[in-house]
């Protein structure tokens, strides 16, 4: 008895590529994207695996007006939140960085943005440094704040200027300053996040 020939079923795989890890945490009108993988092993908050966790950064679009695609001081915060929990108080000791670039400007009118790469909300506050005063030197006090009696501005509206309720996951927002010459620190000063490590120093020259 013959039998027909049997037909070999080779299966098809289909592989699906996927963009979703792309570098765009803040959209601009200009074209001009941040984020990308949240860095570790030190106070960068762009480039590389934060602490080697398999996060993605989560993303957003934030209309920046045209005029701030390139701001005098672009300033990066980002955290080891997981996930987009405003709710939920950061704990003492969570992983949290905030990056100024330029750190030294000149004196006079200064542009700042702030890019939220992180999963928490955060916001810019900048304030004076005393002479010998060191970055990350001021003692949190009630409710995990420093004092900012003496803030000389902030940016923590969401996708908008000037102070507000701080600034979402994936969005960004943005201030302009008249500073004189002298040292600053920029902060987040929202619940436990300067004690986390959400502090940079800003030098402007005269």
């Amino acid at each position: 008895m013959s039998f027909p020939a049997r037909r070999t079923v080779r299966p098809v795989v289909v592989l699906a590529a996927c963009a979703a890890l792309s570098a765009c945490a803040v959209s601009t009108t200009g074209g001009t994207a941040a984020g990308g993988m949240m860095g570790g092993g030190g106070s960068s908050g762009s480039g590389g695996m934060m602490g080697g966790a398999a996060a993605r950064v989560p993303t957003g679009t934030c209309a920046v007006p045209t005029t701030l695609t390139t701001p005098d001081v672009t300033v990066t915060a980002s955290d080891m939140g997981m996930m987009a929990r405003s709710d939920v108080t950061a704990p003492l000791g969570a992983r949290m960085t905030l990056d100024a670039a330029p750190t030294t400007v000149r004196a006079g009118q200064v542009t700042l943005l702030l890019q939220n790469s992180g999963w928490r909300v955060h916001e810019l506050v900048v304030l004076p440094l005393a002479e010998g005063q060191d970055v990350g030197a001021r003692v949190s006090g009630a409710g995990g704040k420093v004092d900012e009696a003496d803030s000389v501005g902030e940016a923590s509206n969401d996708c908008a200027a000037g102070s507000g309720e701080g600034v979402a996951s994936g969005s960004a927002g943005w201030v302009t300053l008249t500073l004189a010459p002298g040292r600053y620190e920029l902060v987040c000063n929202l619940e436990n996040h300067y004690a986390d490590g959400m502090r940079v120093e800003l030098d402007v020259a005269g």
